[in-house]
């Protein structure tokens, strides 16, 4: 069985805050969290009952450093219902928060748009005062983490196990100009321990002139992902991780849906349930094994490519440009 861990980056609108000079949490919270548009909420409550109906576990990693500016309370209302959904809750960071945290920053004074710009002691001290918000809205203790924008390094992985958080799933060798400065290239794909941290990479399929393109809701379509996913299970492929926002089926502008990515995501959850041999997982039950190595993506497909390329040209002209 090949284990498909789900993964959803929940998070405030960072961008939205500072134009509102630190206010507008119930209108970033319906934005950002709920999805909300006139004809209906799109965002995490949208993604479980489609998640629910289609028997899929999933991962929320969620960014608790907006309670420097609105309290713990404004985590909690995106952990409840996430853990009362008997999803998973891990931890995910997004530092840019310190440019308008004050008083509550834990780090008076410095502030970056990534993990990577602290260094180790500040890392520790970011990462110790995440987790600990996080706990104390109401999520289980975290073992898995994610940097916002990707944007980690090696003294990422050695805070994270120094701190006992045991995996991290920054590493993205799709994206060839990531935010990520973790020591791993394009060709390592497979769950590895490294830096004494377990690093759990974003899947990956191959793309034209032998790149790589990463498991995203708005960068692949829902036939490449299915694709990609049964090609997973006919190599044998331990886990696979996929990755998606809590904003991510709305239009640019955050006002209405984007329909394209909506239907995506609607046939990729009832897509899911076809395969056999894949099985949703997440880090509070099925934590990731570590592999011996990879199997070589699924090859490039000038046809679904093409299929795609029209398919994002609609979403873009209609929805505006992801």
């Amino acid at each position: 069985m090949t284990a498909l861990y789900f993964t959803i980056d929940t998070e405030y609108s960072f961008g939205m805050a500072r134009r509102m000079g630190g206010g507008g949490r119930a209108e970033n919270f319906a934005s950002a969290i709920i999805g909300a548009t006139a004809k209906g909420p799109l965002g995490i409550h949208y993604q479980m009952d489609r998640f629910d109906a289609a028997g899929i576990k999933a991962v929320f990693f969620v960014d608790p450093m907006p309670a420097m500016v609105w309290g713990t309370e404004a985590v909690a209302d995106v952990v409840g219902p996430i853990v009362a959904r008997g999803h998973d809750v891990q931890l995910h960071l997004h530092s840019e928060w310190l440019e308008i945290a004050g008083a509550a920053s834990p780090l008076p004074g410095r502030t970056g748009n990534n993990l990577r710009l602290f260094n180790f002691d500040e890392q520790c001290t970011l990462l110790d005062y995440a987790r600990a918000v996080l706990v104390a809205a109401g999520a289980p203790a975290p073992v898995a983490f994610r940097a916002g924008n990707y944007g980690a390094n090696d003294d990422t992985l050695r805070a994270l196990a120094a701190l006992g958080i045991a995996y991290d799933t920054s590493h993205c060798p799709g994206i060839a100009a990531s935010e990520c400065q973790i020591s791993l290239g394009p060709d390592d794909r497979q769950v590895q321990r490294h830096l004494g941290t377990i690093e759990v990479p974003i899947g990956c399929i191959g793309a034209a002139h032998g790149t790589l393109r990463h498991y995203q809701l708005t960068a692949l379509s829902d036939g490449e992902l299915l694709a990609a996913l049964r090609h997973a299970v006919r190599a044998g492929q331990s886990q696979v991780t996929m990755v998606s926002h809590s904003f991510e089926l709305l239009s640019r502008d955050r006002l209405r849906a984007n329909r394209v990515v909506q239907r995506r995501f609607d046939r990729l959850c009832v897509g899911l349930g076809k395969i056999a041999g894949l099985h949703s997982a997440t880090y509070a039950a099925n934590l990731p094994a570590i592999e011996a190595k990879a199997p070589a993506p699924l090859p490039h497909s000038p046809l679904r490519t093409w299929r795609r390329y029209a398919e994002q040209a609609v979403a873009n002209a209609l929805y505006g440009a992801k």
